[in-house]
């Protein structure tokens, strides 16, 4: 039963780490919190189910479809990310504080009800793009879609982390996120890497909602708003503005939750208390997360 509730933990845990990504990236750079990143979300959902209905993927094999639905997902959340920014958030950039935040809230609100009024009010059966083959590990079971969820995570989580560490945009962009006054005095283009890390962020969340829809086989407008929640708590568990905290906190937490459904009585009422408990005992304890570190700021 742990062996499951593991599997299971890390298959939910490579969603929330996605999604979390997004969530770090945008705070790293602005010290801002994208709440709007959970419609990024259910926008790449809807986006992959809606070319997997359409004629778009007719004809194509299981594979090809896969890849058509997740691309498009991709392309159209990362440009929604970066209209975002542009439209949202950047005319607010040395506003207080408070007036980014709301206007992210403003945002959420918007596409929440833009896809409650132009697509369902109702949850859409997500189509089934291949057949699920089924595994047994030590008495557990695992299926091929888990896999695929699992890998294609971890595939882009260490493909981001490698961008961001090894490429001179990736430089750019910690530099920005360290001092970004000084960055363009070296001539970096800081709006350009601003919007550069809302596009990046809205594609992996653009691919997770996709995912999602492929695992759980429904979705709906409002379906972002509780995994966005779980992602940000995943953010700040690993430590927010950190990438490999969001992508350890997103496992962690992923996997904290299954074992809370799977092993405590009545666990699956009790889940979501576990994982918003662990927010607020972070707050309260480590508020900096596991993996992230206190930095003194100079007055």
């Amino acid at each position: 039963m742990a062996l499951q509730q593991l599997i299971n933990g890390l298959t939910l845990g490579s969603l929330y780490a996605l999604i979390a990504l997004g969530y770090t990236m945008v705070y790293g750079v602005l010290l801002m919190i994208n709440f709007a990143h959970s419609e990024i979300f259910m926008t790449g959902a809807f986006v992959s189910c809606l070319v997997l209905r359409s004629p778009l993927t007719k004809g194509c094999s299981p594979l090809e479809a896969f890849f058509i639905a997740v691309l498009s997902a991709l392309i159209v959340a990362s440009v929604l990310a970066v209209m975002m920014e542009r439209t949202a958030y950047r005319p607010l950039r040395h506003a207080p504080r408070l007036a980014p935040l709301i206007s992210a809230i403003g945002v959420s609100l918007f596409l929440q009800n833009a896809g409650f009024l132009f697509i369902s009010d109702q949850s859409l059966a997500f189509p089934a793009v291949f057949a699920v083959r089924h595994f047994k590990i030590a008495g557990a079971g695992i299926n091929s879609l888990q896999l695929l969820i699992i890998g294609t995570s971890l595939g882009l989580m260490l493909g981001l982390r490698y961008f961001v560490n090894n490429t001179r945009i990736g430089i750019a962009m910690r530099a920005t996120a360290q001092d970004a006054p000084t960055a363009s005095l070296m001539g970096i283009p800081v709006n350009g890497i601003i919007a550069l890390t809302f596009l990046l962020g809205g594609a992996l969340g653009g691919i997770a909602g996709a995912l999602n829809g492929m695992y759980y086989g429904s979705i709906k407008y409002n379906m972002g708003f509780v995994p966005g929640m779980k992602a940000f708590t995943a953010a700040v568990l690993g430590g927010i503005g950190n990438i490999p905290g969001a992508m350890w906190g997103g496992f962690i937490l992923g996997i904290v939750e299954s074992m809370a459904a799977g092993l405590i009585p009545n666990g699956a009422e009790w889940k979501d208390v576990v994982a918003f408990s662990i927010l607020i005992i972070v707050l309260l304890f480590r508020p900096e997360g596991l993996f992230g570190r206190h930095v003194p700021e100079k007055v």
